[in-house]
Order: C-alpha cells, then structure tokens, then sequence
C-alpha cells in the first residue's frame, strides 16, 4: 500500500467511512494516480475537475497526506477551502484516519503525531511533518507547506458575482503562490467542480495552461468535448459512448436527473459536465444549429470573412476575431456555413500580417470589418493592399444584434461542419452569449450573419414577398 494511493484508498476506506460502502470505479483509481505522481514529484502543477459526490476530497484532503507520510513523513501540506468548516473538516478525518489502529498496525511506528500541535486546524507529526486547513480568506502569515492544496476555493452560491469571484482569483494571485516552501519542487493540486467560466480553473487554465496537468471527469461523457485537456500520465477518458455515466453504480442516471433538475442547466453544466456556461445565453441557441456531415463542404458560391478587431494585447483585454462564411444552396435554399475561426490577442502589426494571409488563403468575395478601435486602420491598410473591404458601422448594440441575426440560425440556414473540432468551440461560444468571456466572436457572426441577410444572399422563412430566387438575381445584380 505505501506503493500505490488507489489501493490505499480502498484499504483505508473502512476506517474513513465505517458505515458505507466501497463502490470501486475507474475515477478514482485516475484521481489517486496523479496526486500520486505530485506527491512522487513527478507533476508539479495539478487540476482536478470532477462533480460533486465522487470521492474528491476524501481522495485528496484525507487520503493523499496519511498516504504520503507512509512514505515520507516530512512532507507539510496546506489545505485552502472556501470555507474554514470544510477544511477543518476534512483534517478531522484525516488526522481520526492516522490515529486510527488499522493505520498504526499497517504502517506500524513510522512517525507519531505530536500532542503540542494537534488540532482540528493543525497538526504535526515528530517527523517535521504537518497538515495545516485554512481558508480562502484565512490568514497564512508565515505557513507554508511542500504540497499546497486547493479544495474546491469558491462557494457555488457566492461564485455569480464578479466582485467575490475575482476576490479568489486575487488570494490566489497574491497569496497561495507565495507559500510553496520550495518554489522550485513543492506542488499545488487544485480539485473542484466548475463554477464558472472565470473561476479558479478557468483563470488559470486562460494565463497558465502550459505548465498545468488537468484532469477533467463530467459526469456524463460528452464525445463533442474533450475531458482531457492535459494529462502527463497519458490518461485517457475510457468511456465511448455519448451519455455514460462517470461512476454508475453509486451515481447512477435517477440521481444524476435529480441533480440536474436541482442544479438546472446552468449548474449542471458546470457543475457535472466541467464546462460552465454562464447565465443569461440563448439567444443563440446550440440547437440551432445544422450540422454538415460530410468531409468535404459544399460548393461555395460566395465567401465573407468578418473581423472584430482589438488593439491591446493584455490579458484582460478584447479578442480580435474572425469568421469565415461560405454560401451555398441546400435544398433549394440558399444557406451559410461556417469554414473557419480565429481569435486571439496581438498587435497590430500580427493582426494585420494574419488578415492578409488569410484573405490570400481563402481569397473571400469581401472582408467585413467593424470601423472601431484597430478596424479602422485594418481596412485602410488592406484596401492599399487591394483587398475588397467593407466597413461595417453597426446601428445597435452586441445584443440586439444578435436577436436580429438570430432568425437565420433558428430558420436552419447557419451550418458547422461536422469533422471540425473548433466548430464545437464556435457553437458554444455563441451559446454562452451574453454572459459568456468572449463576445468578440459573436460579434463576426452576427455582423456577418445580418450582411448576408440584408445583402439577400440568404433568406429567411419570414420573408414571404422575396423568395431565394428574387435573392439570386438582386445579390448577382448588386454584387455580380
């Protein structure tokens, strides 16, 4: 057992939670695996996105120091949750599971906790060791710890407002990052459910994803999204099919309904899938859209790229987006779809270097771009270039653009090719809107969706007295 966490797990669970049972399942077998690999000093920075009820801080605020201590008793571990109750809690339970005879007799006299420091909050071992619980906004003046945990830093309840929400972000920023004892080889493990688009792990998953393991565990397999984003173990979600359930036999689909109606769909998204969307979306409804099933896209008969552009490149500032739109008929109907996205914060002169390479990739009929901010440079210096521009000056706000744009995604006319994968980012991009992080995106859509609309490129159900036909021939005679 002082080799391996899972079986720790399962050996220790009888002393952990006496009257429950032990339901086995491969999840926890891959949570133990890498904060085993911390713990060995293999992974440095760990995220753990799992849903409520699955064994997350039992595995890592109870099991993972009594198993370390096995091995290494030196090892100092500082716990944060968002509540002190809740940490002090788990140390409960996990100083009860040292103290324990089934973990003398295993381990026998490896180490003994101290008798002056041995509290719910903090104790110590007689080999230097310790485990300290605190909370978010707990005082850590002076501790430090080898392995610094993150049990699940915001109050779901609280994590809607902006001012709370960012308050985490600034702890963490300013304090937990401070506290390793040994910045070079000490660890942080942060485990929690989603949230919010901008909580803990999207902060930095946004600003620091490189150096960061993440393992992500919906509670529903979704094929469409990935649960891996980062895994140096090389661990592979072992669920194939849409809607199987992460731990079956103890989570199984009636408490899983339950828990969505509870949670509605914003919470479950977050909460139980790892991929919070905001509230207040729908006005561009994923539903909506048609999905383009084969490899290859259809015959193209004009072509629209659609730019919303920024000029700062600070992480707190704007996208600059792109869009690109294809029209084709379908069913005798003329229909967009969508051959590529872009977004990403550069400067200007990237930003223009990576407008004209993908007008000469594309070669589109006309390039759209909103007159703000760098867009107004953009079209001078790409016209000099001879690229066809077309200034767009939008008479209402995002919102009221996307309510108007949204009759053709609703009608069936807006399409996303099948076998791409950043389509399924696009659509729930749009989704997400307006609360979601990155309107920018929306805005090309929208933009480009009401051009091809007022232009009567395409048409929508409603408009009865201009039929594809009539569009045909006014597009062909105003824009040849």
């Amino acid at each position: 057992m002082r080799r391996s966490l899972k079986l720790f797990i399962k050996e220790a669970w009888g002393t952990i939670e006496p009257n429950r049972e032990y339901n086995d399942n491969w999840h926890i077998d891959a949570i133990a695996d890498h904060l085993q690999a911390v713990a060995n000093g293999d992974v440095k920075r760990l995220i753990i996105n799992v849903p409520p009820r699955h064994m997350k801080s039992i595995s890592v605020s109870v099991a993972l120091p009594a198993w370390t201590w096995t091995n290494d008793p030196t090892k100092k571990f500082l716990y944060a949750s968002y509540a002190g109750s809740l940490s002090i809690r788990d140390s409960v339970k996990c100083r009860r599971l040292i103290d324990s005879q089934w973990y003398k007799t295993t381990f026998g006299d490896t180490f003994k906790l101290t008798s002056d420091q041995n509290q719910k909050q903090r104790f110590e071992n007689d080999r230097t060791g310790m485990r300290i619980a605190t909370s978010v906004d707990g005082a850590l003046t002076g501790e430090g710890g080898d392995i610094i945990v993150i049990d699940d830093p915001h109050n779901v309840r609280e994590a809607e407002s902006g001012l709370v929400r960012q308050g985490v972000l600034d702890w963490w920023d300013q304090a937990m990052q401070t506290r390793l004892n040994d910045p070079k080889n000490g660890a942080f493990i942060i485990i929690m459910q989603r949230v919010h688009e901008s909580d803990l792990t999207g902060h930095i998953l946004a600003n620091e994803f490189q150096d960061w393991d993440h393992l992500c565990l919906p509670a529903k397999y979704e094929p469409d999204h990935p649960t891996i984003t980062r895994s140096s173990l090389g661990f592979v979600d072992p669920r194939q099919e849409h809607g199987e359930l992460l731990w079956p036999d103890r989570i199984d689909e009636k408490t899983i309904a339950n828990l969505e109606k509870s949670l509605g769909s914003y919470g479950s998204a977050g909460q139980l899938q790892q991929r919070p969307m905001p509230r207040g979306g729908g006005i561009l409804k994923a539903e909506w859209w048609s999905e383009w099933e084969y490899d290859d896209l259809p015959d193209i008969e004009y072509l629209i790229q659609s730019y919303d552009t920024a000029y700062s490149t600070k992480e707190n500032s704007s996208y600059s987006a792109r869009t690109t739109w294809g029209v084709f008929k379908h069913n005798g109907y003329f229909n967009a779809i969508v051959v590529d996205m872009w977004y990403d914060r550069v400067s200007y002169p990237d930003l223009r270097r990576i407008a004209q390479e993908a007008y000469e990739d594309y070669e589109p009929d006309v390039v759209l771009i909103e007159k703000k901010a760098s867009g107004q440079s953009l079209i001078q210096d790409l016209r000099m270039a001879g690229i066809p521009i077309l200034e767009y000056s939008p008479d209402r706000d995002k919102q009221a653009r996307a309510h108007a744009s949204s009759a053709l995604l609703e009608d069936g006319r807006i399409w996303y090719p099948k076998n791409k994968k950043w389509a399924k980012n696009l659509i729930d991009i749009c989704s997400a809107f307006p609360q979601g992080d990155n309107d920018d995106i929306v805005d090309t859509c929208t933009q480009a969706w009401l051009r091809l609309r007022k232009g009567w490129f395409i048409t929508h159900s409603s408009d009865s007295d201009e039929d594809d036909e009539f569009a045909e021939q006014k597009r062909l005679t105003l824009y040849g």
